[in-house]
């Protein structure tokens, strides 16, 4: 594998669904997981997992289709796929407790897993991501979702991972640390899963993952009891203040934070601000 900026790790490989799920399991110590979403990969976290794997166990999975996992072409990739690839990982790993860090995609994805195990969840850190069921799409990404015009974009372009390294940020991202985040997604074929969770967003009510999100989103009153930490990047074009607010509603009782001068890629923008606070909220669901 090619050394990337400010990821000196090593995966594991877990057989999930048949097919290869890279992990980073780094550290020792009460368990965080990480979540990524689209079209980021487990590299968004690689700042956490080196500030936190000296006090805490860091997993971080990159989805089927993403980051450094097999990238399968007639794979469903539909939401409840991810959800249970999540949940057989997690199982695998005999992971009993942990806290739950979600982002974009991420936030669905590990909510999924959350509702259905609320009895492992030490604590929920959300960042700049929705569990709930909108109608609500930017028009650059709605076009991406369009017939032959979507493939040619997303995949025959690289219309979606590459432009977010700069449409995603406040601050420039260095030359090496964008090509750190488009890294696995240098080909058609390695920018399947990119544009597959384009297409699964379930705008339409007849959409095959319509239910599943519905079913998330009737899963988060099981969680209204758990430690949660909102660190929200306001420049966000996608996951808007309408999805932060709609966390605060759901969670009037979460800590949050708002970061007028981040972007999409909070972790990005923000780090020194979050790691300031996520390490007295990693205390306090240690215990």
């Amino acid at each position: 594998m090619v050394t990337l900026a400010q990821y000196p790790f090593t995966p594991v490989s877990i057989t999930v669904d048949g097919h290869r799920m890279a992990c980073l399991d780094e550290g020792s110590g009460p368990t965080v997981v990480m979540v990524h979403g689209n079209p980021s990969w487990s590299y968004l976290y690689r700042n956490l997992v080196t500030e936190l794997k000296e006090t805490h166990r860091c997993i971080v999975p990159d989805h089927i289709g993403c980051g450094l996992s097999d990238k399968p072409q007639d794979y469903p990739y539909r939401l409840e796929n991810h959800i249970d690839n999540l949940e057989a990982l997690l199982d695998q790993l005999q992971i009993d407790k942990c806290v739950l860090v979600v982002h974009d995609w991420g936030g669905a994805i590990g909510m999924g897993w959350a509702g259905r195990h609320p009895e492992r969840v030490a604590g929920l850190v959300v960042l700049n991501t929705a569990a709930f069921v909108s109608s609500r799409i930017p028009f650059r990404i709605a076009v991406c979702r369009w017939p032959l015009l979507g493939s040619f974009l997303v995949r025959g372009l690289n219309g979606f991972a590459w432009p977010a390294t700069f449409m995603a940020v406040h601050n420039t991202m260095q030359p090496e640390v964008a090509a750190g985040f488009v890294y696995p997604y240098n080909t058609w074929h390695n920018r399947v899963a990119v544009h597959r969770f384009v297409q699964d967003i379930p705008l339409e009510k007849t959409h095959p993952s319509r239910s599943t999100l519905a079913e998330v989103e009737a899963s988060l009153v099981r969680l209204q009891d758990k430690p949660m930490l909102i660190c929200w990047g306001g420049e966000d074009f996608c996951f808007n203040d309408h999805f932060y607010r709609q966390w605060l509603d759901r969670f009037p009782a979460a800590e949050n934070h708002y970061f007028p001068r981040a972007g999409h890629y909070v972790l990005e923008d923000a780090l020194d601000e979050i790691m300031a606070l996520l390490t007295p909220f990693l205390s306090s669901c240690d215990g």
